[in-house]
């Protein structure tokens, strides 16, 4: 079975984020120094992860309690319980899934007199331009957040300069990965220096349990092959099991109940020693081939509804389709060799308050109700990419059960 992805991290990261698990250094100072290869303009902070750093934000902005922020309609659902915690009101725009961008019109929908910020999620490896958003943010003096956690292509963009606050993730399964950790640009340097210390009052993230997680992807990174996936899945099959969940499990970022105590805590020295190796050490080469990738992909699919196929910029990070049928969809493509699945990130649909049914984000869900990851990245032969198109176009089998929609 041909993997649904690769970890993007190679084996002497690894061999690196391990040694400095047994020997971590002085965690100031690769604080500093991955904060500054981010960003000489000292207005980066390195923290745990996207979630922690925006905690970090709501925290030090203390908006008051009632306060709207008009929230792109598909996001990590982490997002919105942390606008919740905050006791603040998440409140949905919808999407021009053609584009993946955020259309003026829908903003001017959901503002209020309570509207206090945006934040603007960038999904699937697309970039949706902000000059527009920007200009009525500054309008209506709302924060402007901007969530690239999937839009990491290198330093080359570190956020739009009209953005009050901008995340980038190096999460498990993103780009450049660091099994971790996250950097956030503030322009406000009060509000920052206000993050950093709270930041600094956490606990720090325990080194073996970053160690165990770069075991986890030693492990997933030796079935990131063919052969030995499908040895993988097939031993799933006579255990009963799916593989699908097995994976899922392991790679979700933050499981189960009390989301809020694991993510305020200070990455700990491995994770920033390795996010400072896989910014200084990235190359665009690789941002490239996944463009011509997935511009292929969408070459092969031409009946296919595609999200964002009509970005104005995008690197292909994940390969998202709409099916009328994905659930039976994903297992034929199993059957044909492919693992497609329902997620490839813990993104959810943003309900809107009770007293605004009128901004339900239709199309957004209709997508998310429909959409399915397909197996499209550097690597795929072209033989395989036809292959896939022809395993598409088949009628999906009626015999499959539903599964989860929320994965990794």
């Amino acid at each position: 079975m041909l993997p649904r992805g690769k970890p993007d991290i190679g084996w002497t990261d690894l061999v690196a984020a391990a040694w400095r698990c047994l020997r971590p250094g002085d965690r100031a100072a690769a604080q500093r120094r991955v904060e500054d290869a981010w960003s000489p303009a000292d207005d980066a902070l390195a923290c745990l992860s996207v979630r922690s750093g925006f905690d970090l934000l709501l925290q030090a902005l203390c908006l008051p309690a009632g306060s709207e922020i008009l929230v792109s309609a598909i996001t990590i659902r982490d997002m919105t319980r942390i606008i919740e915690h905050h006791g603040l009101v998440p409140v949905p725009v919808d999407l021009d899934m053609a584009t993946l961008s955020v259309p003026v019109a829908h903003l001017e929908r959901a503002l209020t007199p309570r509207t206090r910020a945006i934040l603007v999620a960038h999904l699937f490896g697309s970039r949706m331009p902000l000059d527009d958003i920007a200009r009525f943010a500054r309008q209506h003096g709302l924060l402007l957040i901007e969530d690239c956690a999937q839009a990491f292509t290198g330093r080359d963009y570190r956020g739009c300069p009209e953005s009050d606050a901008c995340l980038f993730s190096f999460g498990p399964i993103k780009t450049a990965t660091a099994l971790g950790g996250g950097i956030v640009t503030v322009r406000d340097r009060a509000v920052l220096t206000r993050m950093r210390e709270i930041q600094a009052s956490y606990p720090v993230q325990s080194r073996w349990r970053y160690l165990k997680r770069v075991g986890t992807f030693g492990v997933f990174k030796l079935l990131a092959a063919p052969l030995p996936y499908r040895a993988f899945t097939a031993a799933c099959r006579a255990l009963g099991r799916e593989h699908d969940a097995i994976i899922s499990g392991a790679l979700r970022g933050f499981p189960g109940p009390g989301l809020m105590a694991k993510i305020r805590q200070q990455p700990a020295t491995p994770l920033l020693a390795l996010m400072e190796r896989r910014i200084t050490r990235f190359d665009p080469h690789q941002i490239a081939r996944r463009r011509q990738v997935g511009k292929a992909a969408i070459g092969a699919l031409p009946g296919l509804a595609i999200p964002g196929a009509r970005a104005a910029q995008h690197s292909h990070w994940v390969f998202p389709v709409q099916a009328p049928a994905p659930d039976r969809l994903m297992r034929q493509l199993w059957r044909h060799g492919f693992d497609a699945t329902r997620g490839a990130s813990s993104m959810s649909v943003v309900d809107p308050p009770p007293d605004r049914p009128e901004l339900e984000p239709c199309a957004a869900r209709r997508v998310m109700d429909q959409v399915l990851y397909l197996p499209v990245y550097p690597g795929i032969s072209p033989r395989d990419l036809a292959r896939l198109a022809r395993a598409v176009a088949e009628p999906p089998l009626p015999d499959a059960q539903p599964s989860g929609r929320e994965l990794i």
